[in-house]
This record gives C-alpha cells, sequence and structure tokens, in this order.
C-alpha cells in the first residue's frame, strides 16, 4: 500500500507531523508493506529565488504581531516538536522559497535517497545553524544524503530540471483538495490533513488496509483545522 505525503521544508507541522506519522506507521502490523512517497507543496511559491528573511520578522509581519508575540508563537511549535523528541531552535532560522529543494528532492527519489535527504533538510532548517535557502547547504545536505555531488549541481544550475514533477505534485494536491500541509493520502483512499496524534496515522493505516475505496478524512472527520497544519497561504497554526 502507498501512503503519499505532500509537505513543504519550511512547513513546522510537517516536521512534525512525519515524525508523528512515522510513530503511527512503527505501530501498525503490515508496516512492511507500506511505500511512503514525499510530494512537493510550496507554502511560499511567489516569494523569489534568494530572497530570504528572518522567521521571527516574517511572522511578526504575516500576522500583524510584535516580535515577542512571533517568539511565544514559536515556542509553541518548539514544545510540540521537543515532545516528539525533534530539534528546534526557535530564533536565527529564515524562510525563503523551496523550490530548489523540492526540485533536489525529486532527484533523490529517482536515486532511492528521498527520506534521507528530507530528514536532513528538516533538521537543517528547523534544528540547525544551517540555511536551506543556500545552495552550498543543499549540496552539501544532498551529498550527505548520499547523492552523486556533480549531478546534484547540475540540478541546481538548470531550473527546468525536475520542475515538471514538482509542478504535477502541486496539481495533484490541488486536485484531491488539499489546502494545507501536511496532508497525507493512504492508497488514494483515505486523506489526513496536520500533524495529527500518531495514533490516527495508525488507525487511518488499519482503515485503509481494510479496503475502503472512497477517499474520505479519518480521526474523527480531520481537516486542516482540525490538527494543527500550514495552509496554502503560508498561515502556520500555532
Amino acid at each position: 500500500m502507498r501512503v503519499e505525503i505532500w509537505s513543504d521544508i519550511a512547513c513546522p507541522w510537517c516536521y512534525i507531523g512525519k515524525a508523528r506519522f512515522e510513530k503511527g506507521l512503527a505501530a501498525f502490523g503490515h508496516r512492511d508493506e507500506i511505500e511512503v512517497v514525499h510530494r512537493s507543496f510550496e507554502l511560499d511559491p511567489d516569494r523569489a529565488k534568494g530572497d530570504t528573511a528572518p522567521v521571527l520578522d516574517m511572522l511578526a509581519k504575516k500576522y500583524g504581531r510584535t516580535l515577542d508575540e512571533a517568539r511565544a508563537m514559536e515556542a509553541h511549535v518548539a514544545s510540540n516538536a521537543h515532545s516528539e523528541g525533534l530539534g528546534y531552535r526557535t530564533e536565527g532560522r529564515d524562510h525563503g522559497n523551496t523550490f530548489d529543494i523540492h526540485r533536489l528532492l525529486h532527484l533523490a527519489k529517482e536515486r532511492g535517497r528521498q527520506n534521507e535527504l528530507l530528514d536532513l533538510a528538516y533538521r537543517a532548517n528547523f534544528a540547525e545553524e544551517r540555511s536551506v535557502f543556500d545552495a552550498e547547504t543543499l549540496v552539501l545536505l544532498a551529498v550527505e544524503a548520499g547523492l552523486d555531488e556533480a549531478e546534484v549541481r547540475a540540478v541546481l544550475a538548470d531550473e527546468t530540471a525536475y520542475a515538471d514533477a514538482v509542478r504535477v505534485d502541486e496539481r495533484e494536491a490541488a486536485e484531491l483538495g488539499a489546502n494545507g500541509v501536511p496532508f497525507f493520502v493512504l492508497d488514494r483512499r483515505y486523506g489526513i490533513s496536520g500533524g495529527q496524534p500518531a495514533e490516527v496515522f495508525t488507525q487511518a493505516l488499519e482503515q485503509a488496509w481494510q479496503g475502503r475505496t472512497v477517499l474520505q478524512p479519518v480521526g474523527g472527520g480531520a481537516a486542516v483545522g482540525d490538527a494543527p497544519a500550514c495552509d496554502v497561504d503560508g498561515n502556520c497554526e500555532v
């Protein structure tokens, strides 16, 4: 059975949701028969490449908050991340366009290293002092994930490389009704939005395994607002 996960590196609930999904998957009896595929979703596709801003400044401007209020928002998210055993820096991170990261994730998928690169990119963005919006950092992360450096540099140098693959993912997300991320689709039968608890993912896997045929929400009618998520306008619940 295939599980597709639409997400963005800039989305903190995608980072947390991935960890919760993996815990839910670990408790599922048929876990070794599940194929997980990560799909592209940009929260800020209109931001120009190279246009980055400190996360706290971005949050304050986006939500009309003070910097102290933005810090409190980040502290709440950090608390959720820490509860899943994830590192999370509340200051010193930046925000930018994630298109190049998604293109490299498609290369990594072809080379069988997608999950490795995704984990490294999340950790760099949320837990370490490394900017995923810097090309050289992306090269280092990709090589660390097991990709060939020359091939990675060639993809980054060619803005058309894997661009269509990213756009296909985003169109499919829209067709499936995803208006926020993370968005999980189980065997094209069940849809789950947001960073749900691990047990909800286990329940969904069990239900999908039983052969339901209609794509529908699980976990008490889960929608984007029912579990923390980031919506299509880049607004992330705190």
